[in-house]
């Protein structure tokens, strides 16, 4: 089996690390944080505080990207990033080099890649690879989620790398999604977590509405979970550059905003999508030009990390 290494060990890096160990693995944890190196030790766990890279194998990013107001905090990613690659550095192994944390989309090939090389002195492909393993785990059952996952997000612009990957990830079940470029996998994780969020907001604004009128809001939410098509029909409404018509959706999203400004409610979610319907509708999409996106998302990068190689 192939050597594993973890460079972060919170609760995805532990959860990531140990499930890997639990099916047989040799993994290796590394931390800044003694603390946390000791507790692993006392479990019986491999930890230091630099990567050890003596075998062919793995090594997981999974390092801390808090925000830092409107937007991702890469210190400590870019230093874990930069430490691997100076232990890639005089290393004779091959390592695949797997970025699990939730990143911005474009740090896998503007960022990972260009200071590896850069660290490192060698270009890709040459003794190490890079790829995309967004993580999908819940902070109170990170183990049990990693063991048993729905599904496993795998991407790398070489093919080889997606299988290497896949193979070591699928035993575990769930669906594997093969992907040919990172920077749909690292968008595929912060789509999650934004959906998560704006669902979560929209029933935040149903409850006020449902305190203002006296109802169980209890009843309403358990109710249309299991009745609304967007609940029962995983497909609905993903399809992309439509709006949505017909005879109920638009006519009835204008009236409840009527009504609850009526309640002296404001719902600037359900406002939002009003007006996102309506800028679909027409044809004001916001698109722009590709080259100036991936201009804007490597300046951020830049930005954010302050150490982009030259």
């Amino acid at each position: 089996m192939p050597t594993i290494g973890i460079i972060g060990a919170g609760v995805v890096g532990t959860a990531t690390g140990v499930g890997l160990a639990q099916y047989g693995h040799r993994v290796s944890f590394v931390d800044v944080d003694p603390r946390r190196i000791d507790a692993l030790r006392t479990d019986g766990l491999d930890a230091n505080d630099s990567p050890r890279l003596d075998e062919p194998g793995f090594v997981f990013l999974t390092l801390p990207t808090p925000n830092d107001g409107y937007r991702w905090q890469l210190d400590a990613f870019v230093a874990g990033t930069r430490a691997l690659g100076e232990a890639l550095r005089g290393s004779h192994t091959f390592q695949t080099v797997v970025v699990r944390s939730t990143v911005p989309p474009g740090t896998c090939d503007q960022l990972v890649v260009p200071l590896l090389e850069h660290t490192i002195g060698r270009p890709h492909g040459d003794g190490y690879s890079v790829a995309s393993n967004p993580e999908f785990l819940r902070a109170r059952s990170a183990l049990e989620d990693f063991m048993h996952p729905w599904m496993t997000v795998v991407a790398s612009h070489s093919p080889r790398t997606v299988e290497r990957l896949a193979a070591l990830l699928g035993p575990f079940g769930g669906e594997i999604k093969r992907l040919a470029d990172p920077t749909t996998a690292e968008l595929i994780k912060c789509t999650h977590n934004l959906f998560n969020a704006a669902k979560i907001s929209f029933w935040n604004e149903m409850w006020r509405v449902c305190e203002r009128l006296h109802v169980s809001h209890a009843d309403v939410a358990s109710t249309v979970a299991r009745s609304a098509e967007g609940s029962t029909n995983v497909e609905y409404g993903i399809r992309g550059g439509e709006p949505y018509g017909g005879a109920c959706l638009p006519k009835d999203t204008k009236g409840f905003l009527g009504f609850a400004a009526a309640l002296g409610l404001d719902t600037p979610l359900l406002e939002a999508v009003d007006a996102v319907n309506e800028r679909i509708e027409d044809g004001v999409d916001g698109s722009g030009n590709g080259t100036a996106a991936r201009a804007v998302v490597e300046e951020a990068l830049v930005a954010a990390t302050h150490a982009r190689p030259r």
